[in-house]
């Protein structure tokens, strides 16, 4: 394996940390998701609220953020050790770190997808609040009506996280050899999970594009409804052309920049914090 080039900490450290980091970076950002969400559905930019009522859902995102960054963490950490132990070979070290990745982002989506559902509904001015659209998905849809899109967003995440965790990790241990030092600054991974995080986004931007218009659509529509993955992709690309298929790139790749930034950094700098605090107690 690579050399670690962050600290090590536990089960309730990656827990917090996770939380903290996934908070932070939804709220923040918040507004640059919406955006993006505006751009990628069907209906239009301005059809969908334009730059009105920006933070509509983020209710629903404070509620589902710290579970869902804690589960990713929490199972990112626990299979990248776990599996490092296993197979030490530095070679391995990309594969090892997709697994894990790809093993947190399926944990973390479990927890994740009700409130993506019920944030990108509310973007696009669907619902007016969250009890509301809690109501209105049950009585339309049945409790499977909060996992629509579920496949899309795992089939978003993991592709996603196979290529952002091995890059994050690979600009790591550049900075450590370059800065001979054993442990990163919070800040240098910080700016490692910025371009990791950038470069990620604009790849895999169509697969962004099918996930929100699987979760925008409901039953009962006609023009806006979905049914698939390979439906929803073949829609797109015969009636709106590629270039639909990359709607709000600008915002995500922006977004995810920052957003890597602050979520990767804070995370880096919780788990220091955590760790020099159980060393001096």
């Amino acid at each position: 394996m690579e050399k670690e080039t962050s600290y090590n900490i536990n089960f309730a450290q990656a827990l917090v940390a996770g939380g903290i980091a996934g908070t932070s970076v939804d709220v923040i950002l918040y507004p640059l998701d919406t955006i993006k969400t505006r751009l990628q559905s069907k209906s239009g930019f301005y059809s969908s609220g334009g730059f009105r009522g920006i933070y509509s859902g983020l209710s629903s995102v404070i509620i589902g953020s710290a579970p869902g960054a804690s589960a990713f963490f929490v199972t990112y950490e626990y299979f990248k050790k776990t599996l490092g132990d296993l197979i030490p070979d530095p070679k391995y070290s990309s594969l090892v770190h997709m697994t894990a990745a790809s093993s947190g982002e399926v944990v973390a989506c479990l927890i994740r997808t009700p409130t993506e559902v019920i944030k990108s509904r509310m973007q696009v001015k669907q619902y007016s609040s969250v009890p509301k659209a809690v109501k209105i998905i049950f009585q339309q849809e049945g409790f499977f009506g909060f996992y629509r899109g579920f496949t899309s967003l795992v089939f978003r995440e993991v592709p996603f996280s196979c290529i952002q965790f091995p890059l994050y990790e690979y600009f790591k241990t550049l900075v450590a050899n370059y800065t001979h030092r054993k442990y990163i600054e919070p800040w240098e991974a910080a700016i490692c999970g910025s371009f990791a995080g950038g470069i990620t986004a604009g790849v895999t931007t169509p697969l962004d594009v099918i996930k929100t218009r699987l979760m925008l659509s409901t039953k009962g529509q006609n023009v806006h409804n979905y049914s698939g993955i390979t439906n929803t992709f073949y829609r797109i690309l015969t009636q709106e052309g590629i270039k639909a298929l990359f709607s709000g790139i600008g915002p995500r790749v922006l977004w995810i920049s920052i957003g890597g930034y602050i979520f990767l950094g804070a995370y880096e700098k919780v788990k220091k914090t955590l760790y020099k605090h159980e060393i001096l107690a």
